[in-house]
């Protein structure tokens, strides 16, 4: 069955090994993954070169957040390594934000290849009402992430990471064109897990996400082809 690149797989894996054996596993089912943290410490470009090698499109999943010249710095050297999408925290600031579309694009250019899609993560999805009121943010979830959405577009970013929730204000916040990547899916009677503001695969894409993050309900799944290629189904008939 056809992949498809708006599923995300989360690469949520502590060796290398396991991580290759995953995206082995899964064949042609899948053609995007993500590699976060954990993956990354571990492995580092390892993995990414890996991806590449089998055609596979990577969101690197860092969500960099430090001071503006740190943080460009860093996605100039990650920029190196080909993944096709990167991160940083929306509560960096605009300046940070600026400065990490001008060194993606200066390094791209240098490189002679196009720019890495740079999205900016709004508030975590695994964060609830409870969790997040101990943030002490003047405003509820909802409205803080269109706020952290529309401060990332004006700073020149391609899209933000965000709750499936709110993808439909993003989207009318923010127009077409803008990405919307939507972790916390969870196919209809999955395990919750450690996630709070969560939808199916075709609710985040109808409600306007242009690519959803799926991790466990895939990659811990006894089949995880079939897992994959179920919700594949699910996007094409959205």
């Amino acid at each position: 069955m056809q992949s498809d690149e708006r599923l995300i797989v989360a690469l949520d894996f502590p060796t290398a090994d396991l991580a290759k054996n995953c995206v082995e596993e899964l064949g042609d089912s899948v053609c995007h993954y993500k590699v976060g943290m954990e993956l990354y410490y571990a492995a580092g470009s390892e993995i990414i070169r890996f991806l590449k090698e089998h055609n596979k499109k990577v969101f690197l999943d860092l969500k960099l957040h430090d001071i503006p010249n740190t943080v460009a710095s860093a996605l100039a050297v990650l920029t190196e390594l080909g993944a096709d999408m990167m991160n940083v925290h929306a509560i960096g600031g605009r300046k940070m934000m600026q400065e990490a579309v001008k060194a993606v694009h200066a390094k791209a250019a240098e490189l002679g290849r196009p720019a890495p899609k740079l999205i900016a993560v709004t508030i975590l999805t695994s964060i609830n009402e409870e969790q997040y009121a101990d943030l002490n943010y003047k405003t509820g979830i909802a409205e803080q992430v269109i706020a952290l959405a529309k401060l990332a577009k004006e700073a020149g970013m391609d899209g933000v990471v965000a709750s499936p929730q709110e993808a439909a204000a993003i989207r009318e916040a923010c127009g077409e064109g803008f990405l919307i990547v939507t972790p916390g899916i969870r196919p209809a009677g999955s395990d919750v897990n450690d996630q709070s503001r969560i939808a199916t695969p075709s609710g985040a894409l109808k409600n306007g996400s242009t690519h959803i993050v799926v991790g466990r309900p895939i990659t811990k799944a006894e089949d995880k082809k079939a897992a994959a290629q179920s919700i594949a189904a699910e996007i094409r008939g959205v």
